[in-house]
């Protein structure tokens, strides 16, 4: 019999710190004994081995010992043996960088579908920031300069279908809005906007906010926040289920580029 997914957590930055444990022991909770992996993709311009380490510093803390899986470059995510050890693994945590790097680096690839896989029968899986911008079907990234507050979209690895992640939101996330609903490609986009060392999960086919702060959905105008505990409305379900394709892979989808938050 096929498990069913494990649990989902979208996180919205300021990860592997105080403030984040109700949605890490979800985490850990469903990660058993398996094998744990942080996936440092985001972080690969930026110090992935600080990344790593304050990911094993972290989840060591709360029982878990976490390794790296390589998945900084496309060499990496093309590589069998590595997306055997991913398929065996109860325990995947992206952490938080750049928002074009992950879809470009994950999507399509061995890694990326032996994640979802797994995922699909009962691991845990999370991104952070740039991490968790990922899963949805686009990441949002910097439209001109560094520090530039107008976002375009870009595609994602689509796990969460129609969902834009806006992370960081209680402290800059939220200046993305206006720029994110002027550019949405459709008029079902759904903007979440995530606060830090907080995030949206989803498990058993409920959503709901963990953590420090408070989820934002913006659909349609409407904008809705959930606070710790409370289950969050208006967010798509991800997909629980193979499509036709893996989830990041599309035809015709630019490339997203790439840049730092």
């Amino acid at each position: 019999m096929r498990e069913r997914p494990g649990p989902l957590a979208l996180v919205g930055g300021d990860e592997l710190k105080a403030g984040n444990e109700p949605q890490d022991r979800v985490l850990v909770g469903a990660a058993g004994d398996g094998p744990a992996y942080v996936l440092a993709t985001a972080a690969g311009r930026q110090g992935p081995e600080a990344a790593v380490r304050n990911a094993r510093r972290w989840f060591s803390k709360l029982g878990l010992t976490v390794e790296e899986l390589p998945a900084i470059r496309r060499a990496h995510v093309r590589s069998e043996e590595v997306a055997e050890r991913a398929r065996a693994a109860r325990f995947f945590y992206l952490v938080g960088g750049d928002p074009g790097l992950v879809p470009k680096t994950l999507a399509g690839s061995p890694v990326w579908d032996a994640v979802l896989a797994a995922w699909r029968d009962g691991a845990a899986l999370a991104g952070s920031s740039a991490g968790a911008m990922a899963f949805g079907e686009w990441t949002l990234v910097r439209e001109r300069r560094p520090g530039d507050t107008r976002r375009r979209y870009a595609p994602a690895l689509g796990l969460v279908p129609r969902v834009a992640v806006l992370p960081h939101f209680e402290t800059f996330g939220h200046r993305w809005v206006e720029s994110a609903l002027e550019s949405a490609p459709g008029d079902d986009v759904v903007l979440l906007g995530i606060d830090e060392r907080t995030a949206a999960v989803w498990e058993s086919g409920t959503w709901r906010a963990l953590g420090d702060g408070g989820v934002t959905v913006i659909a349609r105008g409407d904008g809705r926040r959930s606070s710790a505990g409370e289950t969050i409305t208006g967010l798509p379900e991800p997909l629980a289920e193979p499509a036709g394709k893996p989830a990041g892979k599309r035809d015709g989808a630019p490339r997203a580029r790439t840049t730092t938050e």
